[in-house]
């Protein structure tokens, strides 16, 4: 792990999924999700030093060799392809349904995530142990 400080943050991302919807809830899907996850991790050439599925978003935090635009932009971008997929294969058409959307620039006709996604600089040892804590404790705090 690189040390954290003001010059070498590291990176605490959240993803909700769109409408909040409960999207995350499946084992089926937890697993598409995580193996998208690492699959992000080694297309985007960056560390995962924590992490959290939740039903509705996910927490992670990675280091800063990357831009946070671009970070998200790898894991929202795979899991999304991976989730919508299995989504598809797997015949789940009501929750295809309530992810459609209006058709974009580039033709999407799904969305999996807000487009309000939350990065924040964690720049101190103790800012990204409480980050770690918060991950560690969130689905406990859910009664997942």
């Amino acid at each position: 792990m690189h040390a954290i400080s003001r010059d070498t943050p590291a990176l605490y991302l959240t993803a909700v999924a769109k409408d909040r919807l409960p999207v995350f809830r499946t084992d089926a899907i937890k697993v598409v999700t995580w193996k998208a996850l690492d699959e992000a991790r080694k297309s985007g050439g960056f560390a995962i030093y924590s992490y959290v599925i939740m039903p509705d978003h996910l927490h992670a935090i990675t280091d800063s060799v990357l831009k946070p635009s671009k970070v998200l932009q790898f894991i929202n971008g795979i899991i999304s392809r991976r989730v919508i997929d299995h989504l598809k294969e797997h015949g789940h058409n009501a929750s295809l349904q309530k992810l459609e959307r209006q058709s974009g620039a580039r033709g999407h006709r799904y969305s999996l995530w807000e487009h309000h996604n939350n990065a924040l600089l964690l720049t101190s040892e103790s800012m990204f142990m409480q980050k770690v804590n918060y991950i560690h404790q969130n689905p406990v705090r859910a009664g997942l």
